[in-house]
């Protein structure tokens, strides 16, 4: 049986025992009522009886005393008219407070109905000998015996049946005092009955169902005290399918997810502590990076400072020369137009890096000539070339259409050239060789010195931007390497590549050299 039924019948019997104690109190106690207004109802009949017993003795005493000084009619008819009036009013009261009784006595169930009739019938008789006695007394007779005759017979006839009447009423309300005390004994017993039933009762109710829940309820609190204490090993007893009983079903289940649940969390837990210290690692290598690419952001603004420092230098001096009267002012002013045409050059080399960082490279895709392209921009470094000590070598015989834009186009011939320069000094030879691809899908561009290599370590970081070949020397030019190039070939649909060393069959000479080849293709994607 559910845990509510039992609880809710055995709540309904304690109710229904409260119940029968209220009933019986409250009948129990209108019975008491209903008996004590009826011997107060007799008390006050015994108070009419004695006040007619009054009202009597002072009509015999007024009736003799008439009768002794002689009164006529019309006078003793004035003197005992009110007092006469009170006596008939006292005998229709008792008439009615009699009336009253027995229907009490019916009520209250006494066996008392003939003796109110017998009283009533003496209360009648009373009455009758009061009128007789009246109408004697106020007649018309002077007869002082007569009279008295009449005061006599009243006064004898009247004293046993009103001392009859009074004794009567006294026992009824000695009868009804009997019967409160009965009821009362009757109540008290049927009190201690309910009282005893209602102590078993709950007795039974506390140890057959309560204490047991409580029990219950106590391993349940020591379950949940051990689940937050994390002891997920919690295994209450399922004997019962009642509402207990299913919590501790859901307990146990509780436990068991919170104990697979705490295993997936430590699972989880090693693999974040496993993933954190990956990341940590990816962070400080990439810390690493960061610092060495800071360090090579100030090599290249040292070199634009270097780079736009020299010409502005020579221009200045040839200014100054010019400005001071020198005997050939046509040659300083071609150094200085010279230079300048060099300055603005490595400007807009500059802006082009720019606009390369903030991804607004911008190109113009034409079909031009890759071999006068790659002439014309190792012509514009010849002059560096040699004042390195450098021998430059190109084959770039014939024509060789490809699409692209021409300016970027030289700009990444120049600086893989200065590249070259820098890097392979010691080597003294660079070469720029134009090649045809196979299938007339476009030619391709190389630039080839014969310098110390590059490492294999290095060799997939120099795409990256401001990273150059050798940080252990001091870094010439802009330093943008092939990080800018790789940009700007790939925007036309080219490709670009680096080898290192470069193979016996295009060597320069016996050092392992490197091999950068820039390919552009002959139609626009």
């Amino acid at each position: 049986m559910r845990l509510k039924v039992r609880l809710g019948i055995g709540a309904a019997l304690l109710g229904l025992a409260t119940l029968a104690t209220a009933a019986l109190l409250v009948v129990g106690m209108a019975r008491i009522g209903d008996r004590l207004d009826a011997a107060l109802a007799a008390e006050r009949r015994v108070e009419r009886y004695s006040a007619l017993s009054t009202q009597v003795s002072t009509f015999l005493i007024v009736a003799t005393e008439s009768i002794q000084t002689q009164l006529s009619p019309a006078q003793r008819a004035d003197r005992l008219e009110l007092l006469t009036e009170d006596i008939l009013r006292t005998f229709d009261r008792l008439q009615s407070d009699l009336a009253t009784a027995v229907e009490e006595a019916r009520r209250l169930g006494l066996d008392a109905q003939s003796q109110r009739a017998t009283q009533s019938i003496g209360i009648a008789r009373m009455q009758a000998l009061f009128v007789a006695a009246r109408d004697g007394f106020l007649s018309e007779t002077q007869d002082r015996e007569r009279l008295q005759g009449f005061i006599d017979i009243f006064a004898t006839g009247i004293d046993p049946l009103l001392n009859e009447a009074v004794v009567t009423e006294m026992r009824f309300r000695e009868a009804i005092l009997r019967g409160i005390a009965d009821l009362r004994q009757r109540l008290v017993l049927a009190a201690g009955v309910i009282a005893a039933l209602t102590v078993a009762l709950f007795g039974l109710f506390y140890l057959g169902l309560v204490r047991p829940q409580f029990r219950r309820l106590d391993l349940l609190r020591d379950a949940a005290r051990r689940i937050g204490q994390a002891d997920f090993a919690v295994s209450l007893p399922v004997d019962r399918r009642d509402e207990i009983g299913h919590l501790f079903a859901e307990t146990n289940r509780m436990a068991d997810a919170l104990a697979t649940r705490e295993a997936s969390v430590a699972d989880d837990w090693a693999r974040l502590n496993d993933v954190v210290a990956e990341r940590t690692e990816a962070l400080r290598a990439a810390n690493e990076r960061l610092s060495r690419i800071d360090g090579d952001r100030r090599r290249f603004f040292a070199d634009i400072s270097h780079e736009l420092r020299t010409p502005l230098t020579v221009i200045r001096m040839e200014a100054e020369l010019g400005r001071a009267g020198a005997p050939e002012p046509e040659r300083s002013f071609a150094v200085i137009e010279a230079r300048a045409e060099r300055l603005n050059r490595r400007i807009d080399d500059l802006l082009r890096v720019a606009r390369s960082e903030t991804g607004q490279l911008s190109l113009d895709s034409t079909e031009f000539d890759l071999a006068e392209v790659a002439r014309a921009a190792t012509e514009d470094l010849r002059a560096e070339i040699e004042s390195a000590g450098m021998v430059l070598t190109v084959e770039a015989e014939g024509s060789a259409p490809v699409t692209g834009d021409r300016n970027w186009t030289r700009q990444v011939i120049s600086s893989l050239v200065r590249n070259a320069v820098r890097h392979a000094r010691g080597g003294g030879q660079v070469a720029v060789r134009v090649t045809h691809t196979g299938g007339g899908n476009g030619h391709t561009v190389h630039v080839i010195d014969n310098g110390p290599g590059i490492p294999p370590e290095a060799a997939d970081t120099l795409f990256d931007r401001f990273v150059q070949g050798r940080s252990d020397t001091r870094a010439e030019g802009f330093g943008i390497g092939l990080a800018l190039a790789r940009w700007v070939v790939e925007a036309q649909g080219g490709a670009i590549r680096l080898v290192s060393p470069v193979p016996p069959t295009e060597a320069l000479g016996e050092a392992p050299g490197t091999n950068v080849a820039v390919f552009l293709p002959a139609r626009a994607a």
